[in-house]
């Protein structure tokens, strides 16, 4: 069906299921805040999507974004509510915590020292940077975060086309822990983000792989990465530390 999915090798059982993992702590599920699930019909739906997959618990991560998505935490947690709510009514159990996808703008480094960072489990942090360059910046933002107990987490590195395996790493050596986009793996960003999530795989770079869920498309992708070896490797023989979210 989508072109990305074409010419693939050596496809792994496809019982495999990312229940090894268990959570889901990048995705855009939350209804009508940023550029994923537009309302809670759309939530639902890949939530289900999810939960077929073998994902049992969700951390849903809307962009906090100066120019574009303006949440808060009363914005991400009011959205979280009426999600919760649409659960309920559509008998739906699943385990669902809500923290954000901070941008590294103006605006990232005041959010850590005001104290105003949406935290994953008790202190992770997930934040992402342009698809442009990187923020000049970053090592002492990211030195920051540590000196005051948090754990950054590097969303998609992948993605950055500007980054290279071991520029990567070094973020990595500094203390950041990085987040894949299992879809990737697939060709859905291009080949040059599935080349260098490949890499990252093969020198043991990963630390959380997750959906970045937004819409159908992703949920199909995210279904479809399951038959590809190097998930297969990601499930069943990685150090990832998904699990310690749970």
């Amino acid at each position: 069906m989508f072109s990305f999915f074409k010419k693939k090798e050596r496809y792994t059982d496809t019982n495999l299921t990312y229940s090894s993992i268990a959570v889901d702590m990048h995705s855009h599920v939350l209804p009508g805040i940023d550029d994923g699930a537009q309302n809670p019909q759309e939530s639902i739906y890949l939530i289900r999507k999810m939960m077929e997959a073998g994902i049992t618990k969700i951390i849903a991560t809307p962009h906090i974004m100066a120019d574009y998505y303006k949440n808060t935490a009363e914005s991400i947690n009011g959205a979280l509510s009426i999600l919760k709510e649409a659960l309920v009514e559509e008998q739906i159990e699943i385990e669902i915590e809500a923290a954000a996808e901070h941008y590294f703008d103006e605006t990232f480094e005041d959010r850590i020292n005001n104290h105003k960072l949406m935290i994953i489990g008790e202190n992770y942090v997930l934040f992402e940077f342009s698809f442009i360059s990187p923020p000049p910046n970053a090592f002492p933002v990211i030195q920051r975060l540590i000196q005051l107990g948090h754990k950054p987490i590097l969303a998609h590195p992948e993605r950055y086309s500007y980054l290279d395996v071991d520029q990567i790493r070094t973020y990595r050596d500094w203390g950041c822990c990085l987040q894949l986009n299992t879809i990737s793996l697939t060709g859905y960003y291009g080949k040059t983000a599935q080349k260098t999530a490949e890499a990252l795989i093969d020198n043991q770079l990963v630390d959380f792989i997750s959906s970045d869920m937004h819409h159908p498309k992703h949920a199909d992708a995210f279904k479809y990465a399951l038959r590809l070896p190097y998930v297969h490797r990601l499930l069943t023989d990685y150090p990832l530390k998904n699990i310690l979210l749970k």
